[in-house]
């Protein structure tokens, strides 16, 4: 469909999926979802001075579109970011070095999938000089249809690992599916940010340059690194995550020390590598997501702390939820976990799902976090360093209160 007489001339779009935020002049998309039908709202929208309405059984497909148009009209250079883990707070990294110097939009939150991309895109008005966009995958396929709709100039992947191994089937189908994004840049060519230290993207970028014969992909390599001091991060598996925003930073001419200030004055407040001091406790909070690869690192991390004597020198706790997604795989990593945490003679530990039970740990297991939070209130802990890290659908946060 062609767009042009809905976005032509516009400075921005007013584009909502909520018919209760229906102004006058704005978008509004009836989409259909398993408890809710935007369709019931059509004429509610149109009364309260809906400009234009994508309806019926095609309204996220109508959608994708429109962002994609939109896309082209402002014609601004765009960052895709994608990996299994780290990418939300890369984003976040990125966005702050890039602020000091560029107006910039870029994904809030974790609107990062084929609803959550083109309402991104949506947002971006032409003031805007850059953007950053954010993409999840859980199947084969994902990320090709949201470089499809996004059409990014540039692309970085954090990493690979093992995470929603149910959809990918296998390690391998994440590799394949995160380097859809690679596929794209080859093609397009654009500009990839790689992580020189990382052997899998190496293989998978290598893998995506033979499509095309005489590549003229540009390629701008950074990495590992360590950990600078002074960010309110918590973990070193965070150094790559700072790495990256530093190199491109560097790349759209900022100074090294002008974004390292940037990523230092950084404060994450999505339950994401933060450290919280509390009345009875030093909490370290990553429950926004886990898989095995991320649950590992954060174990690890959390276990070399630094050379904090004031943490080190407290009694360790862990909490942790379970790991979804991981279809066939689920027993075998959760008994990975337990294994980790056996070896590290943990002071105090408490596990959150019905999938630990399977396993041979030694530890309590509650069955949700509304059982963990009633123990707690029972049982509170005190003068411990915890770690709390889970799966987004253990709501682990509802803990934070009781720690």
């Amino acid at each position: 469909m062609d767009w042009n007489f809905l976005i032509k001339n516009k400075e921005s779009l007013q584009v909502t999926t909520d018919s209760r935020k229906v102004t006058s002049g704005s978008i509004f998309v009836a989409l259909k979802g398993e408890h809710f039908d935007g369709n019931d709202f059509v004429e509610q929208a149109k009364a309260q001075g809906a400009e234009y309405v994508i309806c019926g059984e095609n309204a996220l497909m109508e959608l994708q579109d429109l962002a994609r148009a939109w896309r082209r009209e402002l014609g601004l250079p765009i960052l895709a970011i994608t990996g299994t883990n780290g990418k939300t707070t890369t984003k976040e990294l990125c966005a702050a070095v890039l602020k000091t110097k560029y107006n910039i939009y870029y994904t809030q939150g974790n609107l990062n999938n084929s609803l959550g991309v083109p309402l991104t895109l949506l947002n971006i008005t032409r003031a805007h000089e850059m953007a950053i966009v954010e993409m999840g995958a859980s199947h084969p396929g994902d990320i090709k249809e949201l470089v499809e709709i996004a059409e990014p100039n540039y692309g970085l992947i954090t990493n690979v690992g093992k995470a929603h191994l149910q959809g990918f089937g296998s390690f391998e189908g994440v590799q394949t599916t995160k380097r859809e994004l690679y596929d794209y840049l080859v093609a397009h060519k654009g500009t990839v940010f790689i992580n020189e230290d990382n052997p899998y993207l190496d293989k998978m970028l290598e893998e995506a340059k033979k499509q095309i014969v005489n590549c003229q992909l540009s390629i701008v390599n950074y990495s590992t690194g360590t950990m600078p001091e002074g960010t309110h991060l918590v973990g070193n598996y965070n150094a790559e995550n700072i790495s990256a925003a530093l190199r491109v930073g560097l790349y759209f001419g900022i100074a090294e020390t002008r974004a390292l200030a940037a990523i230092r004055a950084y404060i994450p407040s999505n339950n994401r590598s933060q450290l919280m001091q509390t009345e009875r406790n030093i909490v370290v909070i990553d429950a926004y997501n886990a898989n095995p690869t991320s649950m590992t690192a954060a174990i690890e991390a959390f276990d070399h702390r630094g050379a904090d004597l004031t943490i080190n020198q407290r009694p360790k706790a862990y909490i942790l939820g379970a790991m979804r997604e991981l279809g066939k795989y689920s027993h075998l990593e959760h008994q990975n976990i337990v294994n980790i945490l056996l070896e590290r003679k943990a002071d105090k530990v408490l596990l959150v799902g019905e999938e630990y039970k399977e396993t041979t740990a030694p530890y309590p297991i509650f069955e949700n976090v509304e059982a963990l939070c009633s123990f707690l209130e029972q049982e509170p802990l005190s003068g411990y360093t915890l770690l709390l890290k889970g799966s987004r659908s253990n709501q682990l946060e509802k803990v934070i209160p009781l720690l």
